[in-house]
């Protein structure tokens, strides 16, 4: 059912440091930041020749972004993300499995279907699916 791995998320405590690292030391292509309200969350995406990593950062106080740094103050990998061809049907199949499906799905960062799954039922990792 899922199809190729879309971005690795990394939760930052420094926005334009976490960008600055990817673009200016490892020399990567990053993009510009994009705010994403609905999630709480604003977003530089690191393109790769295989894969995306997207770096985090809280937007606002509700931020379950902001959550996740309280525990881990020097940031660190947040989710998974892999693409699936109907987001409908993975959601249908991942609750006829038994797996805890996050929420409904909502408009992801790259304007497609995304939503996500219990880290407990998924050997501990968050993870997210997006309609390719």
């Amino acid at each position: 059912m899922i199809g190729k791995l879309n971005h690795v998320a990394i939760v930052v405590p420094d926005l334009a440091a976490g960008t600055a690292i990817y673009r200016d030391t490892l020399g990567a292509r990053v993009s510009e930041p994009l705010a994403l309200p609905e999630h709480g969350v604003t977003t530089v995406f690191v393109e790769l020749p295989n894969t995306k990593i997207e770096l985090l950062h809280p937007l606002g106080e509700n931020s379950p972004i902001a959550r996740f740094l309280e525990k881990n103050p020097g940031g660190g990998v947040h989710h998974v993300c892999y693409e699936v061809e109907d987001i409908q049907a993975a959601a249908e199949r991942m609750k006829q499995a038994g797996a805890r499906v996050l929420g409904d799905i909502k408009i992801g960062a790259h304007n497609k279907p995304v939503l996500f799954l219990h880290p407990k039922d998924f050997c501990g990792t968050l993870v997210e699916l997006e309609q390719a």
